[in-house]
């Protein structure tokens, strides 16, 4: 693998996690996920403002240290808003490498289905889902936008060929 920065982001329910698992697994990148960490650092059901500054604050050094060691990262999480988005802009471009921004969506019908099952890591149930679809922000960079109503298989190929023509430069 050689260092790639790729941002799977979308609203809870969406199949962000498991989406951004395997694509990772496909480009032998590391995974990192705003719900694992927000467990790891004991910040499990808080969702304010300063819980989240640092769960992605905690995952951008993650995926920075990894960055700099010439490793393919792909980071999920919801990126609603352009603050939370703005510090992966801005470390890729110091690192002079593309950032890939990969949204995930799905019917409400289909999100208030999964999030009605328990999910290991995740504790969004379908009033945050419809909380943060009413604060989402449009990305206003370059992205792929994918239906996760198609197979996950269909997917991630989808973002490998999206990945492949945004990293053959000029």
């Amino acid at each position: 693998s050689f260092p790639l920065l790729v941002v799977v982001l979308g609203l809870p329910g969406t199949g962000k996690t498991t989406f951004a698992r395997m694509l990772a697994q496909r480009l032998g990148a590391l995974h990192f996920n705003t719900d694992i960490i927000r467990e790891e650092l004991g910040l499990k059901g808080q969702y304010g403002e300063v819980a989240k500054q640092r769960v992605y604050q905690s995952m951008e050094a993650r995926a920075r240290a990894a960055l700099q060691k010439k490793q393919a990262v792909v980071v999920d999480g919801t990126f609603f808003k352009p603050a939370l988005r703005k510090p992966y802009q801005e470390m890729a471009a110091a690192l002079g490498l593309p950032a890939c921004w990969i949204q995930l969506e799905a019917s409400d019908a289909i999100v208030k289905e999964r999030v009605a099952q328990k999910r290991k890591h995740s504790e969004a149930d379908y009033s945050v889902y419809l909380r943060i679809r009413d604060a989402w922000a449009p990305l206003e960079t370059e992205h792929l936008k994918l239906s996760s109503e198609e197979s996950l298989e269909t997917m991630v190929e989808k973002a490998l060929s999206f990945l492949q023509i945004q990293n053959s430069g000029p």
